[in-house]
Parts: C-alpha cells; structure tokens; sequence
C-alpha cells in the first residue's frame, strides 16, 4: 500500500480551557480529493492553520512523506510541498497577472526576484507562468493588471499561484466563497482540471461544490472527527445530518 503523502496523527490544540483540535488522525494519499466540512466553529481553520504552520500543536504529529513539519516555519512547508490558497492571498494588485505567478515561481526556486528583471531567469519564470495561467483557464488575461480581473479570476489566480509552487499537496481554502453565481461554473470546471497526482484537501461551506468536488468528505465537530466517507455515506448519515440542524448536505 503506498504511503500517504500527509499523515497527521493525535492532533491537539487548546486555547486555555477552549479546545479547538482534539485527537485529529488524516491521511491524505496522492491524488486524494477530500472535502472537509463542519457548522461553523468547527475547527476547520484551525486544522489547516495547524496543517500550514500558522499554529502550532500542544501535541501530535504532521509529515510530508514521512517528514515531521509540525515545528516547521510555513515557507518551509511549502518547501516540502504543502501550499494553501489562503496563504497567498496578497495579490499584487497593480502588477499583472503574469508577473504574480512568475514571483511565486521565482521564490519556489529561491531567486531574488527584484534583483533578477531582465535576466534569463526572469524570462524563464514568466514563460512557466504563462503555461500555469493557461492551463488554469486565464492565459488571455495574462498582461492584465490585477486589480482588472473580476472577483472570480482573482480566485483563479490564487490557484494558479499556489500550483505554481508545485505542491504535492493543495489546500484550498472557501475556493468559492464570494463568487457570484454567474462565475461559479468557472471555479467548477477549474477544480476538475486539477493535477491528478496532488493530493487535495477543500474545505467549503458550499455543500454543492464539495458534493461534485470529494471522493471523500471529512466532519469535523468541536474540533474532532466525527466522521470520514463518501458523499452517499456523509449525506445519509443521521447524525451529520443532526450536527447540520436536519439541513440537507446534499
């Protein structure tokens, strides 16, 4: 069986006497597409704040193909290949589309990007930004500035961004949050065209999305795990539905 590519063990985290992580087991393999749903004040920020370094555990276990990251700094997860959409949400408004994910590259390879303009290196970022931004769906707004796109696009970036980082792992953060009806088909097709081998981790409250999204679902309550399964198995289970005030999930 293959190992997976995240492994987080007996998680913990508390506040004082509030408890926001209680004993959390996942794995993620590659290629996996999991949704990780929960009422709010669940705990899913806090899990993936945990995941991406922003908090640290009182106690447990986090690695990347079997290597510890739980006391690792963020850029070094990201390193290690774990990147979050949330954690590049500082769009350079007034650059162009192009040129934000060809900074993104250029920190991935670990150049200076200011000091390297007009230099071979530069050329190569952008070239593989522009592919990036094709194969996301916003190659033909690649010289736009930012602050151009709409909300929708803006979302897309992130994603593009964030692949750009070639990751072994995705979070997605709420990819659609925001987005008007009328743009989400776009958000949609995007996350189907994702690269099959990375492992990806969504977490939304669009219950729609999640349902065409995961293969499997994740609850968490009160900072644990009260259930993982299909879809079929999370929407007819009685009591995620009671966790959900007997709200349809799907």
């Amino acid at each position: 069986m293959t190992a997976p590519v995240l492994s987080v063990r007996d998680l913990n985290k508390a506040f004082g006497a509030i408890v926001v992580a209680q004993g959390i087991n996942v794995d993620l393999a590659a290629g996996a597409r999991v949704g990780l749903i929960g009422p709010n004040g669940a705990g899913k920020t806090t899990f993936v704040n945990l995941l991406t370094g922003f908090l640290t555990p009182d106690s447990g276990t986090i690695e990347m193909a079997g290597i510890s990251i739980e006391r690792a700094r963020p850029e070094d997860r990201v390193r290690c290949g774990l990147a979050r959409t949330h954690q590049i949400n500082a769009l350079l408004m007034e650059s162009s589309v192009r040129d934000n994910v060809a900074i993104a590259i250029a920190e991935r390879e670990r150049y200076a990007w200011r000091a390297i303009r007009y230099t071979r290196q530069w050329r190569q970022c952008l070239d593989e930004a522009q592919d990036r931004l094709h194969e996301i769906g916003l190659g033909c707004a690649s010289n736009r500035e930012v602050r151009h796109l709409s909300y929708g696009e803006q979302r897309l970036l992130e994603i593009a961004i964030a692949l750009a980082l070639k990751p072994k792992v995705l979070l997605l953060d709420e990819p659609g949050a925001g987005i008007p009806a009328s743009e989400a088909h776009v958000i949609h097709e995007v996350l189907g065209r994702l690269p099959a081998e990375i492992a990806i981790l969504i977490v939304e409250h669009d219950m729609e999305l999640i349902f065409r999204f995961a293969r499997e679902i994740i609850v968490l309550v009160q900072g644990r795990l009260l259930m993982r399964g299909t879809p079929s198995e999370i929407s007819s289970n009685p009591e995620v539905r009671a966790v959900y005030l007997g709200q349809t999930i799907a």
